[in-house]
């Protein structure tokens, strides 16, 4: 039964998304475990409700990070290498994005497919971006170039797909 569950709710959260729901919204301003816990019910329409379980452990593991601090009124807020960390996400999550737009413009490929490669792809963007506070220096700079080298390609090529499109018509 327990193996179920794990599966059901493995399914439904990808792994990361807690760390990331949390910074995101320390991003917007500082808050308590209860008000951060409060706002995924509130954006999830009630369908999500993390228990203090989760939440608190994570942010023990955020602060280790430094990825947050705690306010003198006990609330959480974003650091700079937190708020660099969210930015990366961001950075990854429109080149898959402009991937994606590739995909359903170029080819046949259905909805599910494509959906499935999105699902995989953000878990493995999340993956990254949770060992960035682990990575030296140098291996950050690259990780930040690669990013930096995947978006100029797809504005690049998004604006020969443009000027073929003005052509045609």
């Amino acid at each position: 039964m327990f193996a179920q569950w794990v599966q059901r709710v493995g399914s439904s959260i990808p792994r990361g998304f807690s760390r990331y729901f949390i910074l995101d919204a320390l991003k917007k301003k500082p808050c308590t475990g209860k008000e951060i816990i409060n706002e995924a019910v509130a954006q999830s329409g009630g369908k999500w409700k993390p228990s203090p379980g989760l939440i608190y452990p994570l942010l023990g593991r955020l602060l280790d990070e430094n990825l947050i601090e705690e306010t003198k009124d006990g609330k959480y807020q974003i650091t700079r290498k937190g708020r660099a960390m969210t930015d990366d996400l961001e950075a990854i999550n429109k080149i898959i994005k402009k991937q994606l737009d590739v995909v359903f413009r170029v080819s046949g490929i259905g909805k599910f497919v494509a959906m499935d490669l999105l699902e995989r792809i953000t878990s493995i963007g999340n993956t990254l971006s949770s060992n960035v506070s682990n990575m030296t220096k140098e291996e950050t700079v690259k990780y930040r170039k690669f990013l930096e080298s995947e978006l100029q390609k797809l504005d690049s090529a998004e604006k020969k797909s443009r000027g073929k499109e003005i052509k045609i018509n």
